[in-house]
């Protein structure tokens, strides 16, 4: 969910898919295979999708990525349910129910489709959704975002929640392979429409928001 400039994360190839400049702050594509060859051998109770701010109504190509990249998860018996995790952060749409809407357009079932919608930082997404899950009596389950995201939360999994949650970064070339499937649905985005919302920016200084890029701010209380 936190926000990267242009230029100094993402480039993208073709259509959709966001390959990093700085190699160094991302699974290489050998690893990334690596990763997902071994997750694919299972089958996770929840799949955890971090969110993705909402703008001039319609889906980024990140957003469009990531949504994608949890149907196929789905379709290929990988995930059984998919969590998308993001508040409404940058503008007035709850990121995660932008992308449960999405989601249930392109053809993930709607029961198989949950949301979390505190989340305002990727260790955010990460945390409050593996504790929705638990709670909600699901066992195994995994991470999925692209290359940069999964590596850049990969210590924090291990370290502040459990060795045991699985990553799935986004593998380019399988994107590629279904991109000429991929379809830009209609959605009522007003469903997902926060009408008290303040941008992050105003309601935090940098500072404050810096410490929750690194997971400071998570309230540990949430979902008990």
């Amino acid at each position: 969910m936190d926000i990267v400039k242009p230029g100094l994360a993402f480039i993208y190839t073709g259509l959709l898919y966001p390959v990093l400049t700085l190699l160094s702050c991302s699974f290489s594509s050998k690893a990334t295979k690596r990763l997902f060859n071994e997750a694919s051998k299972k089958t996770y109770d929840m799949v955890i999708v971090p969110g993705v701010p909402f703008e001039n109504n319609t889906w980024s190509r990140t957003m469009k990525g990531r949504v994608y990249w949890s149907k196929f998860l789905y379709d290929h018996g990988i995930a059984k349910n998919i969590m998308f995790s993001g508040s409404a952060v940058y503008s007035p749409y709850y990121e995660s129910m932008i992308m449960a809407l999405y989601a249930a357009a392109i053809g993930i079932p709607k029961e198989n489709i949950f949301t979390e919608t505190k989340a305002e930082h990727s260790t955010e997404n990460l945390y409050y959704s593996y504790k929705k899950a638990k709670k909600l009596g699901y066992q195994t389950i995994a991470l999925a975002s692209d290359p940069f995201q999964t590596k850049s939360l990969r210590r924090f999994a291990r370290k502040k929640l459990s060795p045991d949650i699985a990553l799935i970064p986004m593998v380019v070339d399988t994107l590629k392979l279904i991109e000429p499937t991929m379809t830009d649905p209609a959605i009522d985005y007003q469903q997902a429409f926060d009408k008290n919302f303040v941008p992050l920016p105003k309601r935090e200084n940098f500072w404050k928001r810096l410490r929750g890029t690194f997971g400071h701010n998570i309230d540990k209380h949430a979902y008990d």
